[in-house]
């Protein structure tokens, strides 16, 4: 199996990593995300200018038809940066769900920009009662396209032109039919965000729709489905690029940092604990290159796989990071809390480890 990467593909990641090196060090990563965006417009401006945001679009669409290889470097190497920008959910999910249902109208007015970066899209789906139901819709939309229902954990949202809404026109809230798609414009009458931080410092909102005017796309919660897999597989790739950095910064420290007189790093017990997280962060990165390699109809599940492990592990490597680093691995004066606390909203985000174990072992 060949793993080198395509000449194209080596450019974006060699991009997102001097992206990185030059716009990214803690400081600026903690004014980012307390602006009122929760990140930067001047570093989505320049996002976009490199390619990184048009990338994972079509080549009709005007991307460069980034595959899974792609996206799986590109985003590693941005969670290595702890990078905020919502490429993720403006992007991923939401700008290439619209470039996939879009009516050429809709298209012509909105995916340029989309593409270019102007514009943004997010996605709103979850509700209350969904729980980890990924089909469950409530939120009503009327023979003319008008919407209302409440969507409560809404991401990207901030600076958002217009939303992606899922809402049913018949059946039972769990009912894969009578589900459509449909893009509300962000000022549109009617809606009402109230956002929020999420436990990773990023913006979230529940958004309320009362009688909201909106434009019917093509596809239903099939064309969702469609575009799901590569964004968790970014996910994925972001999680594993933060437990390597958060690994790489600990060993600096075990290394330095003395204790009777001794590195931390040269005890025996905290080598045992560090070999097996090294373990685990080695399985996470290569259940990821399996969801890369696996064919098209075995991706989905091969993505779900790497995810259900990922969800965990992640999370139970930033606890051991962080208890190697002592009182100060939790504060914001070091990288290590800020990793952590990505890593346990990815773990959760968009639905719990335990539903995507139960997809994977077909209970769910």
């Amino acid at each position: 199996m060949n793993f080198d990467l395509s000449e194209d593909e080596d450019m974006l990641k060699a991009l997102a990593e001097r992206f990185v090196e030059d716009r990214y060090d803690l400081e600026r990563r903690r004014a980012y995300q307390a602006s009122a965006l929760g990140y930067s417009s001047d570093n989505w401006a320049l996002l976009a200018e490199l390619g990184l945001v048009g990338a994972p679009f079509g080549l009709d669409d005007g991307g460069a038809g980034l595959d899974a290889t792609g996206i799986a470097v590109v985003f590693e190497a941005l969670g290595r940066g702890l990078v905020v920008e919502p490429l993720i959910e403006n992007i991923l999910v939401a700008g290439r769900l619209f470039a996939a249902t879009a009516s050429e109208q809709q298209r012509g007015e909105w995916l340029d920009a989309i593409v270019a970066g102007t514009k943004r899209v997010a996605l709103a789906h979850l509700e209350a009662g969904a729980r980890d139901d990924r089909l469950w819709v409530e939120t009503q939309a009327s023979g003319d396209a008008v919407l209302s229902g409440m969507k409560t954990v809404v991401a990207g949202t901030a600076g958002a032109d217009a939303f992606i809404v899922t809402a049913r026109h018949g059946g039972a809230p769990s009912d894969d039919d009578g589900v459509a798609l449909y893009l509300v414009r962000a000022n549109a009458p009617g809606v009402t965000p109230s956002e929020w931080r999420g436990a990773d410092g990023g913006v979230l909102a529940s958004i309320a729709f009362e009688r909201s005017p909106g434009a019917l796309l093509d596809g239903g919660l099939a064309a969702l489905r469609q575009v799901l897999p590569l964004a968790s597989l970014a996910r994925c790739a972001e999680a594993v690029g933060i437990m390597r950095r958060m690994m790489d910064e600990t060993l600096d420290y075990l290394r330095t940092r003395q204790q009777f007189g001794a590195p931390l790093g040269s005890f025996q017990a905290i080598q045992h604990r560090m070999a097996a997280q090294y373990a685990a962060l080695e399985q996470a990165s290569a259940l990821v290159d399996l969801a890369v390699m696996s064919p098209g109809d075995e991706f989905a599940a091969a993505v779900d796989g790497a995810r259900a492990f990922i969800a965990d592990a992640a999370v139970t490597l930033g606890h051991e990071m962080i208890q190697f680093h002592g009182g100060m691995g939790v504060s914001d004066e070091l990288s290590i809390g800020h990793a952590h606390k990505r890593l346990f909203f990815l773990s959760r985000w968009p639905e719990s480890p335990e539903a995507t174990l139960d997809r994977v072992a077909g209970v769910g």
